[in-house]
């Protein structure tokens, strides 16, 4: 597995792939890598020629009193983990060459960045956004990846992309969970052995909202109470910011689910704060 550090390397060892017709999967990460990044990185190698997976906490996409300093980093764990799998490329840059000095240029996708999270995290999708987009230019994957876990941001991205014409395809993988059906995100590390087994109620809720659908309640008010009747039950959650239904184009609220719907949730187990979806409607 090759190691590059430096944007302008990165960009030539990229060209040169492409030169020879070779397809680039590209996974960009924040490190702190587990199960379903792997699946991200296995889907990539098997649908391209060339793997580059990215790792770089970008502060950008951290607000003043979020947690940028207490995010959790394993280079060297996640090195050797990407190395197992097959990567082709590791690109470690760092705020120096991603942000240089006098850096004022920023991408933000208005309309859909400021809900849900982006209600609770200002900002943070203005600096999504605009670190992806340079990722994009610097390495010029055919191809990349995120997990469904992340709707919002995998949304945005796409239209990032469909907006400035880049060249690129998004592909949304599904989230992976645990045995509970706790999605897995580096931020579960934060989690004490109490908070973890509160937070499996998350996917509860969604699996109860779900099957009410399945059963017929179509009225989103019915469906929202359900989710949150579950979610108030764990003495842990500490704040709920938002939990129900939305149109999963738009990311506005709708009043029935006699469609495809996102149920999505975001909330604070502890100081902790954790976010999960899944799809419902015909078919679902």
């Amino acid at each position: 597995m090759e190691i590059i550090r430096i944007p302008r390397i990165m960009q030539d060892t990229s060209r040169g792939h492409i030169l020879h017709s070779r397809t680039v999967g590209f996974v960009p990460t924040m490190g702190a890598l587990h199960a379903g990044h792997i699946g991200l990185v296995r889907m990539a190698r098997e649908e391209n020629d060339i793997t580059v997976v990215s790792i770089y906490v970008n502060p950008a996409q951290f607000g003043p009193a979020e947690d940028f300093s207490s995010y959790p980093r394993d280079l060297e764990g996640d090195t050797d983990s990407l190395r197992k799998a097959g990567v082709d490329v590791l690109f470690l840059p760092d705020d120096l060459h991603m942000y240089s000095r006098g850096f004022c240029t920023h991408v933000e996708v208005s309309g859909l960045s400021e809900k849900l999270c982006g209600g609770f995290r200002p900002g943070h999708f203005r600096g999504v956004a605009t670190v992806v987009t340079k990722l994009f230019n610097i390495v010029s994957p055919t191809k990349a990846y995120f997990g469904q876990k992340d709707f919002q941001q995998a949304l945005i991205i796409k239209r990032l992309v469909k907006d400035l014409d880049m060249a690129v395809e998004v592909v949304v993988c599904p989230t992976k969970r645990e045995e509970d059906g706790l999605a897995l995100s580096s931020r579960n590390r934060y989690l004490g052995k109490e908070e973890r087994n509160a937070a499996s109620v998350i996917f509860r809720s969604l699996k109860k909202a779900s099957e009410a659908v399945k059963s017929g309640i179509i009225n989103t008010a019915s469906i929202k109470e359900i989710m949150l009747a579950a979610l108030k039950s764990e003495s842990c959650v500490s704040e709920i910011q938002y939990g129900s239904a939305y149109d999963p184009e738009t990311l506005d609220e709708v009043e029935r689910i006699d469609r495809e719907a996102l149920l999505a949730v975001a909330l604070k187990v502890g100081n902790t704060r954790l976010i999960d979806n899944i799809l419902v409607g015909p078919g679902k």
